[in-house]
Formats: structure tokens, sequence, C-alpha cells
């Protein structure tokens, strides 16, 4: 009788063992995110107010990849998604789910306003939350908690976006941005006014941040240069193109890249060109999760999908134009697209626009301001 119990009872826990086996066969993550998406197809729905990149949700991919749940995009400029967002939460209305876009919008209005839920939680897939897939083996967070705001886009640009008159200038002949001090350029420089454009910000926190350059550069070159300001952006290019000006700072790489492409004389000065080094900017590539979303696990499979490295492939190639190649700080997705002059370099310090030491744009129109008064 003992025997035959014996036996029983290793039947029964060799049973048990299969059974506890079975159930665990199932990875813990892969659980979740199986439970993830079927509450977010019980949603339904999702939306995403994305600044820049609208093209990436009205491509479809996302739909295709998750087709019962339906996603709405809202497009525009940061300074009036995120406003606008803050006017909607204050008539009770909760209608964002996601927000990406440009981080100076992103972290004054939505998060220094306490709209964000924590987006590292959210993190569900593997290939998402390995650090190794990652640049420098890092997620980036741009908030002091490193939760709320996941930067996803790296570019490498020159520091102050320069460009020249190829016929006027030749590029050796400039090894430091304090070279553009040269008095044989005074009267022949144009450049966008940063008080009044839109899109020259990374630039202009690069000259005023780096700690070679600063307020002690601006105020020499634009109070010695006899610099010419406009409102238009494009207008620069124009008048570099047509040898109006020599040198254009900064400048927009895509119409820059627009005109020599015509087969115009003008040409951006290489990214490592300058000493002082270049940029690596998140520019619209950066990710938050709304707090009280309608649809918080929608959200979450599109954060997740977003960061994976099919929606990083995406985003590079739907995103990328002429002249302003697009580069996810994943690693593992294809760079063929990117020019060799604008890939990340190992072992290379760039300047971070993005990062909290280094984005306060109001400290420099503030300087501009008193630059220019002063000229008057």
């Amino acid at each position: 009788m003992r025997h035959r119990l014996a036996l029983y009872g290793l039947v029964l826990a060799l049973c048990s063992s299969g059974f506890s086996h079975a159930a665990e066969s199932t990875p813990t993550w892969q659980a979740e995110w199986e439970r993830t998406v079927r509450a977010a197809e019980d949603e339904g729905q999702l939306t995403v107010y994305i600044a820049g990149y609208g093209a990436l949700i009205d491509s479809g991919l996302f739909q295709k990849a998750y087709p019962k749940i339906k996603v709405t995009g809202v497009t525009g400029t940061g300074s009036q998604l995120a406003p606008r967002i803050v006017a909607e939460r204050r008539a009770e209305k909760y209608l964002a789910d996601v927000y990406s876009g440009g981080g100076g919008s992103l972290y004054q209005n939505l998060y220094l306003g306490k709209m964000l839920d924590p987006l590292k939680p959210a993190l569900i897939l593997p290939e998402v939350i390995d650090p190794t897939k990652w640049w420098e083996g890092k997620h980036k967070f741009i908030d002091p908690e490193e939760r709320y705001i996941f930067v996803y886009e790296g570019n490498v640009a020159a520091g102050a976006s320069p460009a020249y008159n190829t016929n006027l200038i030749n590029p050796q002949d400039y090894k430091s941005l304090w070279d553009l001090l040269n008095p044989k350029l005074k009267g022949k420089i144009v450049s966008p006014d940063i008080r009044r454009v839109r899109g020259t910000g990374p630039s202009f926190l690069f000259l005023y941040y780096h700690a070679d350059l600063g307020p002690q550069f601006l105020r020499r070159f634009y109070g010695e240069m006899e610099v010419t300001v406009t409102a238009d952006l494009r207008q620069t290019v124009d008048w570099l193109a047509a040898g109006k000006f020599a040198l254009s700072m900064p400048t927009q790489s895509s119409s820059t890249a627009k005109a020599k492409g015509q087969g115009l004389p003008v040409e951006e000065f290489a990214p490592h060109h300058f000493k002082e080094g270049a940029s690596l900017s998140g520019a619209f590539g950066q990710l938050a999760l709304m707090n009280r979303a309608p649809h918080p696990n929608a959200a979450k499979v599109f954060v997740n999908w977003l960061l994976s490295r099919e929606g990083q492939s995406a985003f590079q190639r739907i995103i990328s134009t002429p002249g302003e190649a697009k580069n996810s700080r994943r690693i593992d997705v294809p760079k063929d697209h990117i020019p060799p002059s604008e890939r990340r370099g190992e072992g290379v310090k760039y300047f971070a626009p993005d990062d909290l030491n280094s984005r306060d744009i109001t400290a420099v129109t503030r300087l501009m301001d008193e630059i220019f008064a002063g000229k008057k």
C-alpha cells in the first residue's frame, strides 16, 4: 500500500511539474503584451498628437499592424499642439493619448503642467527595453526623472548650421567658428532672426550654450560683423545662391540641399568641419504618454510599436527627405540613407540641444534683443 501511495505521489508530482512548466512557458512580458493588445483592441481607438511627423500616421503602417485599433493623427507645430491640449483639458476634454514632437513645447506645457504619465513603465517589448539596441547603450530621456519624455531620434548636424557660396568662400580657410569673425566677411553674412523665425532654435542653442562659444561669440558675431537678419528663412539661401552674401548662419538644410540640387553655388559646412564639433539633435522625435488618456492600452501599443525596430525603420524611411535624413537612436536599423558625414561616430562627444541645461531658448532671445538694442 505504501508503495502504491508513493507511486501515486510521484505521478502527481510529475504531472504538477508538467502543468507548472506549461504555465510558465509563456514569458511574463509576452503575457503582458497580449493582455495589453487585447485591451487596446477593445478600446478600438487611438489619438496621437504629432508635430512634424504626421506622415508616419498617414502611412497607415501602425493601422496595418493593428487593424482593430483606429488611429487618428492630430498634426500641427509643437507651439500649436501643446497649448491646444492644455486648453482642451481646461475644458475637461481629455482627447490625446500620445504626444510626439519637439521637446520645447512638450516639456514647458505638458511635463511642467503635470499632464504626462511615466512612459518608461509602458515599455513592454524586450527589443524596446533592451538598452543595447540604442545609441550609447541607453535610453535617452530629457526630463529630470528620466521617465516621461523619451528621445528616439538623434541627427548629427553642424552645430551652427552655416552655409556658404562656393564662389566666394573656401571652407578650408575656416577651421573654427571664431574664424567667421574675419573682417573680410563683414557685411557679407545673412542670418535668420531667431526672435521671428521658428526652426533655427537648435543652432542658436549650440552657439549660446557651447562652452567654447557662448554669449561672447554671439555678441561679437552680431555686434561686429554687420550681419543682415531676415524673418524669411528661405530668403537666406536665395540671397546666398545669388552671391548677395558669402555666408548664411544658421541655414535650413533642406533649402540648401534643394538649391545645391538645382546647380546653384551653395554648400553647407560638413557637420564635423569646425573644431567646436557637431550637435546630436532629437528634433521632433520626442515621445510622451498623456495621463487621463481615453485609450491608455492603445497608447502603450503605439509607443512600443514606434520604438520597435519595425517602427523606427518606418520613421527613418518615411520622414527622411533630400538633405534631411532622419536617424533613429536605435542602432539596429539600417543607416544606408544617412550620408557618411552625418553618421554618428563612436566616441565622439556631441552637443545635445535637447538636454535640460542647454535648451532654454528664452535666454538666447533676450541676448539677441540686447545686442540689437545696442546697435540702434
